[in-house]
């Protein structure tokens, strides 16, 4: 099977070992894995602050980009959510609405992907301790995938799942907000932070590098003990 590595902005500047972990998992698991080079950002901040002219700039660069894969896989469920909203930005022009749609059907976050389109529950992982797991918003709410990651984890050998307290709540991160609303944005990471402390976990899980950064840099700050791990990594631990 082939698939086409859409990296993302985060784990190409700030978080390549996530990328890394995502291309062994996939090649392990029979994947022939691609990196098309011409990828930039999906254009989700320009988007989100109301750029959308701007931002689709970005979308047809990546409709372009992606356009001839056979699957596109990413380690994250926010930057696949943006994939499925190009056709709503595109409404009305047909041409580039039809290519967005046929990109957004063959899209899918990286634990999607494993459950839903290779149909694998297990992937041979092992990791010894004790995890809590944050779902963010976009990858739930939006793209709807709530319960490939729970299902992957709970057959990683040795991992003590525990469930977080206020799950369904947001971290604070949401892209500029955390930027533009600071004092808000500080407030909510601090109420994800003390339920990590709650669970007693070693390690706090995710799928969306946005969050965990958000996450973990302020549990870095109070000199939390929790490491914080993307779940690619998770699931590429031997």
């Amino acid at each position: 099977m082939k698939v086409s590595l859409f990296i993302t902005c985060l784990v190409d500047t700030f978080q390549s070992n996530v990328g890394k972990a995502t291309v062994e998992l996939l090649e392990r698991l029979g994947c022939e894995v691609s990196f098309p080079t011409s990828q930039v950002c999906c254009g989700q901040p320009a988007y989100n602050s109301g750029y959308v002219a701007e931002a689709k700039k970005a979308a047809k660069n990546m409709i372009q980009t992606f356009e001839d894969a056979e699957y596109v896989v990413t380690p994250s469920g926010s930057c696949a959510t943006m994939f499925h909203e190009y056709s709503h930005m595109f409404t009305g022009d047909v041409q580039w609405e039809e290519r967005a749609k046929r990109l957004a059907e063959k899209t899918y976050e990286l634990t999607q992907f494993i459950v839903d389109v290779l149909k694998i529950t297990d992937v041979g992982a092992r990791l010894k301790g004790k995890a809590t797991y944050h779902t963010s918003c976009h990858m739930t709410r939006l793209l709807g995938v709530k319960e490939a990651p729970f299902t992957l984890l709970s057959n990683v050998k040795e991992l003590e799942v525990e469930q977080l307290p206020n799950s369904q709540n947001c971290c604070g991160f949401g892209g500029t907000f955390s930027v533009k609303m600071m004092p808000i944005s500080e407030q909510m990471v601090d109420e994800k932070v003390a339920s990590v402390r709650k669970t007693g976990a070693d390690y706090l899980i995710s799928a969306d590098c946005g969050c965990l950064m958000n996450i973990g840099g302020r549990m870095e700050r109070l000199g939390e003990s929790a490491k914080v791990l993307h779940i690619a990594e998770v699931l590429n631990s031997r």
